[in-house]
């Protein structure tokens, strides 16, 4: 009877319980914000938007021109351009450096196009979010539009048809002009893509976690992306503030301190632990990884999963010719291993990470920087050290290419490539291209070129894989060709070896054993001698 009463009070104050409004038990608690921020971001897509931007009487106009857009954007974002014209995508300098020393608009160079010649090569200043480059405006359309078009080619023939008097093409035009206009949105992936998959010159050339396959992926390729898992857009974790976008890990660290989301409100920094906290996972043994090994190194086993990604580009060997003119051959990946105006490329796919103790920053050298050609040169390199405080161990794309430099005063060359421009890629003349583009740079150049050595790194943060796709352990805790191989200065069990312990571990053991078998060997003649007695 007493077992009976205890059963039905224990059913009860269940159903008391399911019968409850949600959330009431935790009523007294409210999450952090940067719990419920997580939680808002795990939610799946859908339309957030409170304007009809066809409806606006502002919008009911001929557009002739780039300008004349983002003139009627302006007129109700009324703040946009100021504050657009502080941040990195219209600057293209580090808002940490003073003067325009590092940036694409400065002196920075890179392993691919090298430079943009402080953005007068035209083909370069394609990516920038203007109208003409910097020259005629902000094109808001880059981020915000919904439609995918040619704004260049679309006003081109729009007037060519003007003048020509073709009316009904310049209605037609004109239509598609005025639909692509009014389809506003925040900007997804196509958006962030159209210039971040193709970086370098094109699409999965710079990036080895960055290309087209992340338009829409599986969740295999990237949990938090993939359209069969979380569904997230870039700006789910890349958030704005006035046109700030978070997330630039070169000059400085996404975040300055191992602080998450879910313990406080940090809304613009980004890291994993944000959502993940430093304790990400059931078991405790892995937890233990989180302060020296990265998150990234063990969720992205390898990058380049779908699309094969550009691995060396060799400028010495361009300028070759067939039948006078210049070619193209493409390799296995269906990618360019040569062309003529570039040199020749090596293309990978399923790539392994190189691992370094990085602390979020990457030093870069610019065109000013002397060099040293006897050797590799490392036009960027992951800043770092084990025992530094934020250094943990991180995957990195490291890109091999072979560039000019200046053989006399040991510098990095930027030579102006561009047809537009009447470049390297029309003229073939390497020493009109380096004059021009040194003279752009206002930098010396002293007429002998050679070709030197470098590498360039890329931070892999993207194309995260679920967890049953993660590293084993074994992939860096073994004796030979484990992935942490290179990196030295510390004891990581399964991998080293210590020969005073490991001699005090077998005396240990042997001793132990002797111990043992001293001990049965005891027993047993002590047992012979009772049944003799």
């Amino acid at each position: 009877m007493q077992k009976r009463t205890k059963i039905f009070f224990l059913l009860a104050i269940t159903a008391c319980l399911a019968f409850l409004p949600a959330g009431a038990v935790a009523r007294d608690t409210p999450p952090a914000p940067g719990r419920a921020m997580a939680r808002q971001a795990g939610v799946l897509s859908g339309d957030w938007t409170t304007a009809d931007h066809s409806k606006m009487e502002a919008m009911k106009k001929t557009f002739e021109s780039g300008q004349q857009i983002t003139e009627t954007c302006l007129s109700c974002h009324s703040l946009a351009d100021d504050q657009l014209f502080h941040t990195i995508h219209w600057k293209w300098l580090s808002p940490y450096e003073d003067g325009d020393l590092v940036g694409k608009a400065g002196y920075s160079i890179n392993n691919f196009c090298i430079s943009t010649n402080k953005m007068n090569d035209k083909k370069c200043s394609s990516c920038h979010i203007g109208w003409n480059g910097k020259e005629d405006g902000i094109n808001c359309l880059v981020c915000h539009g919904g439609e995918d078009m040619d704004w260049k080619a679309q006003f081109k023939d729009y007037q060519f048809f003007k003048e020509m008097g073709e009316t009904e093409l310049v209605a037609e035009i004109q239509d598609d002009i005025s639909s692509a206009v009014t389809r506003i949105i925040r900007p997804d992936r196509q958006n962030c893509g159209s210039c971040h998959f193709n970086g370098g010159g094109g699409e999965a050339v710079k990036h080895g976690d960055l290309d087209a396959s992340l338009i829409n992926p599986r969740r295999t390729l990237d949990v938090h992306m993939g359209i069969d898992g979380e569904n997230f857009s870039c700006t789910r974790c890349h958030t704005t503030s006035k046109h700030q976008v978070a997330g630039r890990v070169y000059s400085t660290p996404a975040v300055s301190e191992r602080k998450s989301l879910v313990e406080d409100d940090l809304a613009p920094k980004i890291s994993c632990e944000s959502c993940h906290t430093a304790s990400p996972h059931k078991e405790g043994k892995l937890n233990d990884h989180t302060d020296m090994v990265a998150c990234q190194s063990c969720h992205i086993p390898e990058f380049a999963r779908a699309h094969a990604t550009e691995m060396t580009w060799d400028w010495s060997k361009a300028g070759k010719l067939k039948d006078g003119k210049p070619y193209i051959e493409k390799g296995e990946f269906g990618r360019p291993v040569y062309k003529s105006i570039k040199g020749e490329f090596g293309w990978e796919k399923n790539v392994e990470p190189q691992y370094f103790w990085y602390n979020g920053s990457v030093a870069a050298l610019t065109a000013k920087d002397v060099i040293d050609p006897s050797g590799v040169v490392r036009v960027s390199h992951p800043v770092g050290e084990r025992g530094e405080g934020q250094s943990r161990i991180f995957p990195f794309k490291v890109h091999w290419a072979m560039q000019p430099y200046d053989k006399v005063h040991n510098t990095l060359i930027t030579p102006l490539l561009s047809e537009e421009n009447n470049g390297y890629w029309k003229t073939f003349d390497w020493q009109n291209a380096n004059t021009r583009g040194m003279a752009l740079m206002d930098l010396p150049y002293s007429g002998e070129m050679g070709f030197v050595e470098t590498t360039y790194v890329f931070p892999t943060t993207h194309m995260v894989a679920p967890k049953e796709n993660t590293l084993s352990c074994r992939a860096c805790h073994r004796p030979e060709n484990g992935r942490l191989s290179n990196l030295a200065g510390f004891y990581m069990p399964g991998r080293d070896h210590f020969a005073l312990m490991d001699f005090a571990a077998w005396i240990l053991a042997i001793g132990a054993l002797a111990a043992v078998g001293l001990h049965a060997i005891g027993r047993i003649v002590a047992n012979g001698s009772r049944k003799e007695n």
